[in-house]
């Protein structure tokens, strides 16, 4: 593998939306965790909305000389959004988010950067966990559901903790609540995803309780990332193969009707099966005509599309040099 590139500065981003501890000891937190990195750091506050309690907090951080910076959004958008616009703030090749509330210890943020040596995003996982036996079963089966659609095994997509290299977020769009799966898209992009055990802060303690509107939304997610993850550029094989098998079963509910009809003199007029067969049929057609039409629109923009990273390039000149000329590039494998 390529050397990575040194790292010159680091950019930490934390966006602040509902959920928020205290933002005055959690940056002094922070920050004697970005003292121990060795490189510059900056700060980047993104407020999704109006806080007021949290913009009085974050003034008199600024009031006190700290070298920080506020992005105010003018309504609530989302943390994916908080993050892409404290991107577009950052200046650092490499960049880091990190929760409003504690999640990990400050002093760990040296494992997550330093993981950048052999991968292009680090995620956190706290570890040891804390929390109850319920709460493990249903991270279990969260991330268990998720290895199982996306085939890519991740253990702690909660922790909002992550490291990147600047060309993860240039390749990476984040939008909705696809913040959380940002080690499957850029698993998808063709970029090198670890997992770094931090230790968990001990301030970290949720005990809120998740309703049934959570779930929902959890799943509805993992569809999506489902689809995005293995069939953004083949949709005809997503949509096609519901469509063949909607039209296959309503074809054979045809068919063992015309037998019945032909054969054993069966009417068809009073049998609602063959209203479901009809609308079967004609179903399966549409959604492979969907998938098909998907198909068409990913050919006319083929050449726009790029889901793969080069590692290296290795020149041979031939005759013009007896050595072979090596570029690298900051990026991880091909996909």
């Amino acid at each position: 593998m390529a050397q990575p590139p040194a790292i010159t500065k680091v950019s930490i981003i934390v966006p602040v939306g509902g959920r928020q501890d205290d933002l005055d000891a959690l940056y002094a937190d922070y920050k004697a965790g970005a003292n121990l990195l060795g490189v510059p750091c900056e700060f980047i506050f993104v407020l999704d909305g109006p806080r007021p309690a949290a913009a009085r907090a974050l003034r008199g951080i600024l009031d006190r000389g700290e070298a920080i910076t506020v992005v105010n959004l003018t309504r609530p958008f989302g943390e994916a959004t908080a993050l892409q616009a404290g991107f577009e703030q950052s200046s650092g090749d490499v960049i880091v988010t990190l929760p409003a509330y504690f999640q990990i210890q400050g002093r760990e943020l040296p494992k997550l950067v330093d993981a950048l040596q052999s991968c292009d995003l680090a995620i956190g996982r706290r570890w040891p966990r804390a929390g109850g036996w319920f709460e493990r079963i249903r991270r279990s089966a969260f991330h268990s559901l998720l290895a199982t659609v996306t085939k890519v095994q991740f253990r702690d997509l909660g922790c909002g903790a992550r490291a990147m290299r600047r060309i993860v977020l240039d390749e990476v769009t984040l939008y909705g609540d696809q913040h959380r799966f940002l080690g499957v898209l850029a698993d998808r992009q063709g970029f090198r995803v670890l997992e770094v055990d931090v230790l968990q802060a001990q301030q970290d303690r949720f005990t809120g309780f998740y309703g049934p509107r959570e779930y929902a939304r959890s799943f509805l997610d993992i569809f999506s990332i489902f689809f995005l993850a293995r069939f953004t550029k083949r949709p005809l094989r997503f949509f096609g193969m519901i469509g063949v098998g909607m039209f296959g079963i309503g074809s054979l509910l045809v068919l063992t009707l015309v037998v019945q009809k032909l054969a054993f003199g069966q009417g068809l007029a009073d049998r609602p099966a063959l209203l479901l067969s009809s609308l079967l049929v004609v179903l399966g057609m549409q959604i492979f005509a969907l998938g098909l039409l998907g198909e068409l629109i990913i050919f006319t923009h083929a050449r726009e599309m790029k889901d793969y990273q080069v590692d290296r390039v290795v020149h041979y000149p031939g005759a013009e040099s007896s050595g072979a000329v090596e570029a690298t590039a900051p990026a991880a494998r091909s996909a």
